[in-house]
């Protein structure tokens, strides 16, 4: 198999590669990442379905992956979902089942970082609620539609780095609000959901991917201050240093997609599943300090998932 690396596009990953016949759903299409996968997979024949919050920004953004299906053989449409609001969740999840048309792969890739501490409308802290429980509701609701064979792709990033999961107090009600530990506790969660997912549903040939990105100028910063950026790549440039690592670099949006796309239609599904990836590979673990490569044993701990997915189930108020 080719070797991909951190500098690899999404037109590399995809050399070669037909996906006529295969669908895919990708939340967050309305910007940045999901864009640039929808992108990609419709370029080479795959029919996408485009999940965003604000349908009209969604439209205007995906103008291109509608000429790149039109020349690609494949096909797109958007369905509308906010992951802050279980109501929508349910909402878009009952459509497409009542649907019935099944999915090779689902990306969960839409996110929200280092937001201000806030509550989404059923009352779980913002980043937590929208990045893990609603993507939680709309996957699990949804997971009876992934075809044997087929894989759950879940954006991660190295910022769960910065904390474990608190299933003591998930939602900061004793206080101590910490953008950057709150987004680290919601990208360890995406990491855990992947792991708990893979060994529910691998029996029947369907495997749960986690993958960090990496570090990308997207809308997803939009809550960050140049100062706050340049203060955490310092940050991160520090840490590896001290690790005789190398210093980061920002991707280029197609470099961000790369693994996305690699993940969800060329890798080996035995060698990924129940994985974390980063750079289009199997992350290594790395419990040192900083935030830098490789994966915390936490994020990858099968208790520590089992233990997330009840509270989870507890928190939504269902059974998956």
């Amino acid at each position: 198999m080719t070797q991909f690396n951190a500098k690899s596009t999404t037109d590399d990953v995809l050399a070669g590669v037909d996906l006529s016949g295969k669908r895919f759903l990708i939340t967050g299409v309305s910007a940045g990442l999901g864009v640039e996968t929808a992108r990609a997979l419709v370029a080479h024949g795959a029919d996408v379905v485009g999940a965003a919050r604000d349908l009209a920004k969604a439209g205007g953004a995906t103008a291109e992956v509608r000429e790149a299906a039109a020349q690609g053989g494949g096909s797109f449409e958007l369905i509308q979902l906010d992951l802050a609001s279980l109501a929508s969740v349910r909402a878009a999840t009952d459509t497409l089942v009542a649907d019935g048309r099944t999915f090779d792969v689902v990306i969960a890739n839409a996110g929200v970082m280092a937001a201000p501490f806030g509550k989404t409308e059923d009352g779980f802290e913002t980043q937590f609620g929208t990045n893990h429980l609603g993507h939680f509701t709309f996957v699990n609701r949804i997971a009876s539609l992934i075809k044997g064979g087929g894989r759950f792709v879940s954006l991660a990033s190295s910022g769960h780095r910065f904390s474990d999961v608190n299933l003591e107090d998930p939602n900061f009600d004793r206080g101590d609000y910490d953008p950057w530990a709150a987004y680290g506790r919601s990208k360890t969660a995406n990491i855990l959901f992947a792991v708990e997912f893979d060994r529910r549903h691998k029996d029947r040939g369907v495997r749960g991917i986690a993958l960090h990105p990496g570090g990308i100028h997207t809308e997803l910063g939009r809550h960050l201050d140049e100062g706050a950026i340049e203060a955490l790549v310092a940050q991160i440039n520090e840490s590896a240093k001290a690790a005789g690592g190398e210093t980061f670099e920002f991707k280029s949006i197609p470099q961000g997609a790369a693994t996305s796309v690699w993940a969800a239609a060329v890798a080996d599904p035995a060698t990924v599943g129940g994985r974390y990836l980063e750079d289009c590979r199997v992350a290594e673990l790395a419990d040192d300090e900083g935030l830098r490569a490789g994966v915390r044993a936490y994020a990858i701990d099968p208790e520590n998932a089992k233990a997330l997915w009840a509270k989870s189930e507890e928190m939504v108020g269902e059974r998956f």
